[in-house]
């Protein structure tokens, strides 16, 4: 459908060979479920629709929380003409073309128009920048949709022009109350065919949809398509059919998105916070959503030295041998490589002293620069650098009672600084012992 065709039809109307979720997809704010946290009475949106008085903005949520659908009932209460536009399929040719049909429109029928972007995350800079002019003269008023965090996603020029709305997933008696409707709808949905749905079916279905609309009504149309297939004109959704329906479901878990960086985030800090119920849990739901096991034994290699350390040295063995082992076996098996190394991790004693000392000698290093190596120190192959005094005085510890002579190891700009200090967490105990009777008193 052209852009011209659906300034024409702003409804997009319902057509029967539509799928369900499309022929669903609610008319009005009476119709819309959920999201009262921005639409109850006396929300800024709410007061915005009832008066007319829209500006930009951003409606910033997971997939079938109701962005499009909500973005078109905001054009049909203001009864603004409503353009939208998917930044994955459309391009500046089309973006210009409802640029200049705004312009027409404002000047000369005095109507506003809604830019509905789809997926504005997907634009690239120059893109949003050349569309920034025209927010900000009001020729058209955005409504971007975004799945993903628009603080990292869009400019912040166009950002601090437009409001920024959360929505939720779907809670799962918001589920049931759209799925309901769909199989008592005669001119949208199933209503009139005499479907009905089994309470534990309705719950499993629910569950299933993971708060997200478009899923559960694809779903409960696939169930209706199932039955229709049995001999015996079957009606009644059980929870078997929901199971065959169903098989097996698709995990939130967008591997480039910040699903994947919060799902990421959870598994280390529960890892660190040592739950290993937790962490064995998010790292299952990276694996079932099928993120590259490689990339979960990178973290938790990089978490064995980062959160733990010598306060337990064999965290770092265990970490790179389940590396090793899923190379050689892969997955299903090698899941179990990674859930007992992800219990190991988390039950751990816990020290981030290699994080802390690295980032102390960093930092000297970075504000004093290549400090020069101390003689005693310096490597002496040949007789010019011994005569040049290289190595000369250095006391080579094995000649010492317990292998262990006191000796300047750092420039002598840096003498006597200390990096390490050890914890009181596990094997660091001994470190810090052992370290106490070596270390020259400042």
């Amino acid at each position: 459908m052209s852009t011209r065709e659906l300034f024409q039809d702003p409804k997009n109307t319902v057509r029967a060979h539509n799928p369900l979720a499309e022929r669903m997809r609610p008319r009005s704010l009476d119709e819309f479920v959920g999201q009262e946290d921005i639409l109850a009475e006396g929300r800024w949106l709410s007061r915005i629709i009832q008066t007319d008085s829209l500006s930009s903005m951003i409606f910033w949520g997971p997939p079938g929380c109701g962005k499009t659908a909500l973005a078109t009932i905001i054009a049909q209460e203001s009864q603004a003409a409503f353009a939208p536009f998917s930044a994955v399929l459309g391009g500046v040719k089309q973006v210009r073309e409802i640029i200049q049909d705004a312009e027409i429109r404002l000047q000369k029928q005095r109507r506003r128009t809604i830019l509905f972007i789809d997926e504005i995350h997907r634009m690239n800079k120059a893109q949003q920048d050349a569309l920034l002019p025209h927010v900000e003269r009001a020729t058209v008023i955005l409504i971007g949709a975004t799945t993903e965090n628009p603080s990292f996603e869009v400019i912040p020029a166009l950002l601090s022009r437009s409001k920024v709305f959360v929505l939720k997933p779907l809670a799962e008696e918001h589920i049931a109350t759209i799925v309901q409707r769909a199989l008592i709808d005669n001119q949208r949905g199933l209503g009139g065919q005499g479907f009905s749905v089994e309470q534990n079916a309705l719950n499993a279905l629910s569950r299933a949809a993971e708060g997200d609309a478009r899923r559960a009504l694809n779903i409960l149309e696939a169930a209706a398509d199932y039955l229709k297939s049995i001999p015996g004109n079957q009606r009644t959704i059980s929870l078997h059919v929901i199971e065959e329906t169903i098989q097996h479901r698709t995990l939130l878990y967008d591997r480039t998105g910040e699903q994947h960086y919060n799902v990421v985030s959870a598994f280390i800090k529960s890892l660190r916070g040592s739950d290993p119920d937790a962490a064995v849990y998010w790292m299952t739901r990276m694996l079932e959503a099928g993120e590259d096991p490689r990339f979960i034994l990178r973290r938790m290699i990089i978490f064995a030295s980062e959160d733990i350390g010598n306060a337990d040295p064999h965290a770092l063995q265990l970490a790179t041998a389940a590396l090793s082992a899923h190379e050689l076996v892969g997955l299903p098996e090698s899941a179990l490589c990674l859930s007992q190394t992800a219990i190991y991790l988390a039950t751990a004693p816990k020290s981030n002293t290699a994080l802390t000392t690295y980032t102390l000698a960093r930092k000297d290093i970075r504000e004093m620069g290549a400090l020069p190596v101390p003689m005693h120190l310096r490597n002496a192959p040949t007789t010019l650098m011994k005569k040049l005094g290289y190595a000369k005085g250095y006391k080579y510890p094995h000649n010492f009672e317990n292998h262990y002579v006191e000796e300047d190891y750092l420039p002598d700009e840096l003498k006597d600084r200390v990096y390490y200090q050890p914890s009181n967490s596990g094997y660091e105990r001994t470190i810090a012992h052992r370290l106490k009777n070596r270390r020259k008193k400042t």
